[in-house]
């Protein structure tokens, strides 16, 4: 058989062993793709189910193609690969925004462009699947992106900062009392740190949204504006608008019997923002910055808390924090479809970089004390 779209590929009259065997992996890839899929729209509704089916609907139409290859050489189906396995045991279970992450990382690793015997059609499929799969992660990513951002930031930066303190402070030659106090001091420092500066931030941006919201009050007067200046336009005008089009705006308000101004405000009032957007309260959010930075915080005192000290707590915490910040690097890794081994040795890289400069400055300063 040979793909007419690519020329110059004909596949064999009778294909060699290892062929039969990679057109079967496929299969078996695209059928379990398809489950995953499918799995998928069960957590979804409306628009967003409808796209996930028609997504394993093209997954169909790949299977058949191996299939029609294989023909009687199909033989008992195969198992997916490990990673679709485990991407298919996750839909099954959570269908969350990281599954979609992990399946857009799979189309994008698709082997049909190097493959003669896979369809030029079906390569181009590979390609936008992955865009479509990404424009339905990035609904999932723009829910979570503050909450996430916050919860990584606040973790990462109670490690980091507790581990280094404590290195450092441990690394002087001070008592591992000393050590468990200013674990616990830069514990509770940083999160009230943390917890305060949330608060004033989004105290802040609330109040500065609420000065862009129009003033419902200035309806009152609308009966008594100049038609011939027409002052309304000028709101219109401030609000984004062209000039002729504020002034066609203000005379159709002003020429209502019940006049009503704001009624297609340029910026939209704070009920109007989209439920994935909106600030939170002030409170929240310092609570949310407190806990996030303590459980992060805590980690490096652990050590110290259940008895251990010198040495083999250093050694402790230090792979306490390294595990956590792997993990974490790992999640930021799936949720913006890169890669999570790459994300999570970064992240470690940047964690260890500054404890261990920190416990360098501890050394110095505990041998000069000396």
């Amino acid at each position: 058989m040979s793909d007419p779209s690519r020329p110059g590929h004909p596949a064999p009259a009778e294909p060699s062993a290892a062929a039969v065997r990679r057109w079967r992996q496929y299969l078996a890839d695209e059928r379990a793709e398809a489950a995953v899929y499918r799995d998928l729209a069960t957590h979804r509704s409306g628009e967003e189910q409808q796209i996930l089916l028609a997504l394993a609907d093209a997954e169909g139409r790949h299977e058949a193609h191996w299939l029609a290859l294989l023909g009687e050489r199909a033989g008992r189906p195969r198992r997916a690969d490990l990673r679709t396995r485990v991407l298919g045991f996750l839909a099954r279970r959570f269908g969350s925004v990281f599954v979609l992450a992990l399946a857009q990382r799979a189309e994008a690793r698709s082997p049909y462009d190097a493959d003669a015997d896979a369809t030029a059609a079906m390569a181009a499929d590979e390609r936008i699947h992955e865009e479509v799969v990404r424009g339905l992660a990035a609904r999932g990513r723009n829910r979570l992106s503050g909450t996430f951002r916050a919860a990584v930031f606040g973790a990462n930066d109670g490690l980091v900062s507790n581990l280094s303190l404590v290195l450092g402070v441990s690394a002087s030659g001070v008592a591992t009392s000393y050590v468990l106090l200013t674990g616990l001091a830069g514990l509770l420092a940083g999160a009230l740190s943390m917890g305060a500066g949330e608060y004033v931030s989004v105290r802040s941006q609330r109040e500065l949204l609420e000065a862009s919201t129009p003033d419902p009050q200035a309806r009152t007067a609308l009966p008594h504006l100049d038609l011939d200046a027409n002052e309304l336009a000028l709101v219109y005008r401030a609000r984004g608008m062209e000039p002729e089009e504020a002034e066609e705006h203000a005379a159709e308000v002003l020429g209502r019997p019940v006049p009503d101004v704001a009624d297609a405000p340029a910026v939209a009032p704070p009920d109007d923002v989209d439920e994935h957007e909106a600030i939170g309260t002030g409170l929240g959010a310092a609570v949310s910055s407190f806990c996030f930075f303590a459980s992060g915080a805590v980690i490096p005192v652990l050590p110290y808390l259940l008895g251990l000290s010198g040495l083999t707590a250093v050694v402790v915490a230090a792979v306490l924090v390294g595990a956590t910040l792997l993990a974490t690097g790992a999640a930021v890794g799936l949720l913006s479809g890169a890669s999570p081994l790459r994300r999570g040795l970064r992240q470690l890289a940047i964690g260890y970089g500054a404890a261990g400069a920190t416990y360098l400055l501890g050394l110095l300063l505990g041998t000069g004390a000396v």
